[in-house]
């Protein structure tokens, strides 16, 4: 199978083909430097592939998209443009069978947002299950490494003259049209979007999501156990998502925990009034180019942890 990374130069396009280049059994096609941003080489290039992993900026995800003559061509998109779109799969296998069954025979995969990730598989069962209203009025804050930020935010915080302003946390998304609410709200079926709140700080990757829930507001008669409960009997047969035992007892949550790991586990804590799940992961393995490879492992038929990183 030929592969072909539209954006290969980029933190994602790189971690694709960290995970790839030693396997025997894909070819990875390139392009030179100086072709990089052909329009004819992209595209004698993306219809040459069997699989093109596009690693973009949106309107270049679109453009590239409509390039694509050759029908046998299949494309995972790890851009925002298609997570929403009509006739794109959506790339999260483990959320259910019929997921999974539209990424294993679809011709277009949208790699769901690394916030999104953490906040939709946290979400999502509980709201099938009838613990969540659909109408529940969600938040949710989302700590990340600055590497999601792509190459200016890590150059910025690798500067050794940084300003210090940059060695602390750092809340974005302020207007809360965070580009990954759509998803988050459609994939979850919601009646609104949550409230949002972004977090950047001084750590390479990793990524810490956290969902807050007020009992009283849920189903009749959840308790913190019901939900722990429930998560971890939707995951129970997914091998990159874990679900920490009761008993599971560190004080604090490292945001980091889960660097360098394309699996991702959640944590449900507070008490029977108040509930939070955390969803500790990877910004750049299960929240980007882990999930890409794994989606990529499914569409071939081949194990989904091939290459990657638990």
């Amino acid at each position: 199978m030929k592969i072909y990374i539209d954006g290969s130069a980029g933190t994602t396009g790189l971690q694709i083909y960290d995970r790839l280049s030693s396997r025997r059994d894909l070819e990875l096609a390139t392009l030179p430097e100086e072709l990089r941003k052909d329009p004819f080489a992209r595209r004698d290039a993306l219809n040459g592939c069997d699989i093109a992993f596009l690693c973009l900026p949106d309107d270049a995800a679109r453009e590239a998209v409509s390039m694509i003559e050759n029908p046998a061509v299949r494309v995972i998109d790890a851009s925002t443009a298609h997570r929403t779109a009509e006739g794109w799969a959506y790339g999260f296998p483990e959320l259910s069978e019929e997921h999974r069954a539209a990424i294993e025979t679809g011709k277009r995969i949208a790699n769901p947002g690394c916030h999104a990730t953490g906040f939709i598989v946290s979400v999502y069962p509980l709201v099938k299950l009838g613990i969540v209203p659909a109408a529940y009025p969600l938040s949710c804050f989302s700590l990340t490494g600055y590497s999601g930020g792509g190459k200016k935010m890590i150059a910025d915080y690798e500067d050794p003259e940084k300003p210090v302003n940059l060695s602390a946390p750092r809340i974005y998304g302020l207007t809360q049209q965070h580009k990954h609410l759509a998803e988050m709200q459609k994939v979850c079926g919601l009646a609104r979007a949550p409230v949002f709140s972004p977090v950047v700080d001084d750590y390479y990757k990793g990524m810490a999501t956290t969902v807050t829930l007020h009992a009283d507001l849920l189903a009749p008669g959840t308790t913190l156990k019901k939900v722990r409960e429930a998560l971890d009997d939707w995951y129970q047969y997914q091998r990159l998502i874990n679900v920490a035992p009761a008993n599971w007892g560190t004080p604090m949550i490292d945001a980091n925990a889960f660097a360098g790991r394309d699996d991702l586990m959640l944590i449900v804590s507070g008490n029977d009034e108040r509930i939070t799940v955390t969803a500790l992961f990877d910004n750049l393995g299960k929240g980007a180019s882990g999930a890409a490879v794994q989606n990529m492992n499914i569409l071939l038929g081949a194990d989904e942890l091939t290459g990657l990183n638990v």
